[in-house]
């Protein structure tokens, strides 16, 4: 399993903590999606054999939160 952080636009409503965590949850591989509203961050534990951080960026990206940079830590 790793971890990525995702760095977005300052979200704009609690609701958008929601909308991301039930979608990239969803995802194949993926363990757990946390919002981090205030800091404007994903952080995501995912299987890398199963889905990409870029995949999961571009699925928080298609949401209408652009994905600004994303670190994956080993």
């Amino acid at each position: 399993m790793r971890t990525a952080k995702f760095e977005t636009e300052p979200f704009t409503c609690p609701s958008c903590i929601a909308k991301i965590e039930n979608v990239v949850d969803k995802l194949d591989g993926v363990a757990e999606t946390k919002v981090m509203f205030n800091s404007s961050k994903v952080k995501v534990t995912f299987d890398d054999t199963l889905v990409t951080a870029d995949a999961i960026a571009k699925s928080i990206s298609a949401l209408g939160y652009p994905v600004l940079s994303h670190k994956v830590a080993a």
